[in-house]
């Protein structure tokens, strides 16, 4: 019996399946998606979307969908759904009978006496896309119809009708290819067997997309078919369709699927389609080992990157990609700051705790897989490095440690750090000054280094940074700690603390080295699973807040007012839960339960198989931004993997 569960009679129901969306990636950048019904509903959504060298590496919508179409008796049956204003057509998914996730998406169809499979698969680190039709029923001769509907614009951007649009196309074995405009590569359409391509070149005119609209942007495009390949399909045959940016051998098609098909994971289990997604994120491409954030709509993040990566791999034993991203990280390291969004070469070095996280990775790294000496010898210098360029003061948006030996961060409209929302210019949720996680982030860096530094002999290092350190924790303790509440203060500027109750606090009782005491972390924990903890999350500003907003919707400026000021968080569950078990021990086996529990009830919403970016604050809590977030699977399967290791006997 399959883990993910699809209510057949629901399938039909819009409402219902136009609320789950599906996502495959070929591990190198490229993915597919789009609802469990096939209707794309956003403008990220495709069966072909790749990042292109030739654009920056930013990702782009070649194939956008498929439609088929059932003949029999000279009777056609489209099998396709789409959107358009005020009007769903073709209405295909009411043939759809079945869903089912495993080993790969496949659609059951139902058309009188035809019954037609349909298994959707993008092949791993290659840019292929390929589905197999077969034909499980059928009294009669049929036929199937496959019509391709073509985009190619960047993911972010909306295709619109053209007079530039290059409509000719070259046969090439079992199919054509086409390019729509310079600079694109070849897509070529091809089949395992001998076909009739019938050429009808046209625009479908304002294809919308719902999630676009409802989140305040515009939601409707132009899509060219360049017509259809048409093909006799006999009972019990499969027949594939491949995309590709490169020709393909048409009589290997079947072999290359079925060998594919093989080697998908399991998904019987919340653990196995955890793992399964976790996969996803780590991309490797042109000699370099990186995280995606988030799908379907996030690129590479420097401080994602860090806080996800024991999560995506040590928690699914895999310290090769953890080792291979830190070593791809570590070579843009430039002045002590890495880049938050893009690479060294263009992008912002704006993210004041992204070179703090990434002590914690390699910590996390050294302690899996026991190789304290090695991570000295490969990181240590870099490690010195950032905390030599803190500690100078000369980093940009006024980063850099005072006197107290705490470090002060902040710029007027810059967002520095992970509460980075900006609205109209200006940060949602302005800290400028001592951040508590910032500054429990540096005295663990310290701490970290100082202990690697003495292990392996570098006695100047170590003499040089104890007494700071102990400096830090003490002003640590001296400026955050709220003492009337007993919790500490979330940011401290000229006008003093900042004594909103936020989940950024729960860093200083989660990190290998912390400047707190025990006494103070259950302060912390308790205030945290009092005013902020959902099995969904970590909300984000505590409800009684004036400024609490439960429900994150709306458009872009709205939701970005909500993304921090009440909007749950699942990858701060990680943290808290960890925190928990180190100061009330197995006692947190109950709250980590009830997070896996209630999490697990989602693995066949919103994003299937993934866990969302984030929660409404308020009941009942439904899932929104991205379908499959890095930092939210990471941080629900290192709590799994905490979770089971205590309670055994």
């Amino acid at each position: 019996m399959s883990y993910l569960v699809f209510e057949k009679s629901e399938l039909v129901n819009l409402e219902y399946s136009l609320n789950r969306e599906i996502l495959s990636t070929n591990r190198a950048g490229g993915y597919f998606s789009t609802t469990i019904v096939l209707c794309n509903t956003r403008k990220y959504h495709g069966l072909m979307v790749l990042p292109l060298d030739q654009f920056d590496g930013e990702n782009h919508v070649l194939l956008s969908s498929v439609d088929e179409t059932i003949v029999q008796h000279g009777k056609d049956f489209n099998l396709g759904i789409h959107r358009f204003p005020g009007i769903y057509e073709p209405r295909g998914h009411k043939y759809i009978i079945d869903f089912n996730y495993e080993p790969t998406p496949k659609i059951t169809y139902r058309v009188g006496g035809v019954i037609l499979e349909k298994e959707l698969l993008f092949v791993h680190n290659e840019e292929q896309f390929m589905i197999r039709y077969t034909l499980k029923e059928a009294h009669s001769p049929t036929r199937i119809k496959i019509k391709p509907f073509l985009a190619f614009r960047n993911a972010h951007k909306l295709s619109k009708s053209n007079l530039f649009a290059d409509k000719r196309y070259r046969e090439i074995q079992n199919g054509v290819k086409y390019k729509l405009y310079q600079g694109f590569p070849y897509l070529h359409m091809q089949l395992n067997k001998q076909n009739e391509f019938v050429a009808v070149p046209d625009w479908y005119y304002n294809v919308e997309y719902k999630e676009e609209i409802n989140r305040g942007y515009e939601g409707h495009e132009d899509l060219f078919v360049p017509g259809y390949f048409e093909v006799p399909i006999k009972k019990g045959e499969s027949i594939i369709f491949s995309a590709a940016t490169t020709e393909q051998q048409t009589n290997s098609l079947t072999r290359k699927f079925n060998a594919e098909v093989s080697k998908r994971p399991l998904k019987d289990s919340m653990e196995h389609c955890l793992s399964n997604a976790a996969q996803q994120f780590i991309v490797k491409r042109n000699r370099k080992t990186e995280v995606i954030a988030g799908f379907p709509w996030f690129g590479r993040w420097g401080r994602d990157t860090f806080i996800a990566l024991p999560g995506l791999t040590l928690a699914i034993d895999d310290p090769k990609s953890c080792k291979d991203v830190l070593d791809t990280m570590s070579r843009e390291l430039k002045d002590g700051l890495f880049p938050n969004m893009g690479n060294a070469t263009s992008s912002a070095f704006n993210s004041v705790d992204a070179p703090l996280w990434y002590f914690w990775a390699v910590h996390m790294y050294a302690d899996y897989t026991n190789s304290y000496e090695e991570v000295w010898k490969l990181y240590g210098k870099k490690m010195k490095g950032i905390l030599n360029a803190y500690r100078s003061g000369q980093l940009p948006y006024n980063i850099g440690m005072h006197q107290n030996g705490l470090i002060w961060a902040g710029d007027k409209g810059v967002a520095l750090t992970w509460m980075d929302a900006v609205v109209h210019g200006l940060p949602a949720t302005p800290r400028t000054g001592y951040q508590v996680e910032i500054n429990a982030l540096w005295y663990n860096a310290i701490m970290t280094t100082i202990g690697l530094a003495k292990t392996f002999k570098d006695n100047k290092f170590a003499s040089e940074w104890e007494p700071l350190a102990q400096q830090v924790a003490e002003s640590f303790r001296d400026t955050f700690w709220y003492d009337a509440k007993q919790y500490l203060a979330d940011y401290v500027d000229e006008k003093g603390q900042n004594i909103d109750v936020r989940p950024n606090q729960v860093f200083a009782t989660s990190l290998p080295y912390s400047p707190i005491t025990d006494e103070m972390k259950r302060g912390v924990l308790d205030v945290v699973h009092r005013e902020l903890f959902t099995p969904k999350g970590l909300r984000t500003l505590a409800p009684k807040n004036p400024r609490y907003a439960g429900k994150y919707e709306g458009d872009q400026a709205t939701r970005d007012n909500a993304y921090h000021q009440g909007t749950a968080w699942p990858w701060l569950l990680g943290h808290f839960i960890e925190g928990y078990y180190k100061i009330h021990g197995k006692t947190a086996n109950a709250i980590a339960k009830s997070v896996l529990d209630s999490l697990c009830e989602d693995m066949s919403k919103h994003g299937v198989c993934g866990i969302a970016e984030v929660y409404d604050g308020d009941p009942p809590q439904r899932p929104n931004g991205c379908i499959s977030q890095a930092w939210s699977v990471a941080e629900v399967l290192r709590i799994k993997r905490m979770y089971d290791k205590n309670i055994k006997p």
